[in-house]
């Protein structure tokens, strides 16, 4: 069974239904699991073999730069995004965390995370 983590992928970022939170913006976290499908194996030691990293850092960095009010939809972007990488992903589960939110109280974060299932081909 191959699971990757991607973890901590931190961003500045614009998302929020406050005016205000698109124009100062705040701290961001975000984290990324990949199951591969059970039939999955390394064969080659090629990196086109499994799921590479950066993108996964690319695509959480292209998503949290794109404005949106809601994590939930940050975060259903870079699942499906991930998702679309390869055939052998079984789940992705993505994690959107915003750092201190402009809330009323003293709150440390906010997250949303979300669970994807593959193709079962």
């Amino acid at each position: 069974m191959y699971k990757i983590h991607v973890e901590n992928i931190r961003t500045k970022s614009y998302h929020g239904c406050l005016k205000e939170e698109g124009i100062i913006g705040g701290e961001y976290r975000t984290d990324v699991w990949v199951k591969l499908k059970d039939s999955y194996r390394v064969s080659k030691d090629e990196l086109e073999e499994t799921v590479d990293y950066g993108i996964v850092t690319k695509i959480v960095v292209d998503e949290m730069g794109s404005r949106s009010k809601l994590i939930e939809s940050v975060c259903e972007r870079i699942a499906d995004k991930v998702l679309a990488l390869s055939s052998n992903i079984l789940w992705v589960k993505t994690k959107v965390c915003k750092i201190n939110p402009p809330i009323d109280g003293d709150v440390e974060n906010v997250s949303v995370e979300i669970k994807k299932e593959g193709r079962l081909t």
